[in-house]
């Protein structure tokens, strides 16, 4: 199994990325997806999560409204679109998958990370 995720980079405050991340060697439409994030010194957390068939999504309380977890099944691939960026978001991101219902469950898979850094 392996989740590739990628569009990390560097962003002025306000702008905008969004990260991909594709899945082989499961089954991806039965999988829970998740992004998480760890700044430097901190521990990682649960950023977003969306449901396997997208009917449910859930965000971390400081990125609603700014960031959106959008899936594309047919494509084995969940994204993390990130707008109004800010220096706080500055982390690594990670891709993650659980055949639970929530993330918080426990995670089967993780990809590797990719760094987002928001600086002017």
């Amino acid at each position: 199994v392996q989740l590739q995720a990628s569009g990390g980079g560097v962003v002025q405050p306000g702008g905008s990325l969004r990260l991909s991340c594709t899945a082989s060697g499961l089954t991806f439409s039965r999988y829970t997806m998740g992004w998480f994030r760890q700044a430097p010194g901190k521990e990682r957390v649960t950023v977003a999560a969306i449901s396997w068939s997208a009917a449910s999504t859930s965000y971390t309380s400081s990125v609603k409204g700014r960031f959106a977890i959008p899936r594309d099944n047919a494509k084995n691939t969940v994204y993390l679109q990130m707008n109004s960026l800010k220096p706080e978001d500055t982390a690594v991101y990670y891709c993650a998958a659980t055949r639970g219902v929530y993330v918080s469950a426990g995670i089967d898979y993780w990809g590797k990370g990719t760094l987002v850094t928001v600086s002017s």
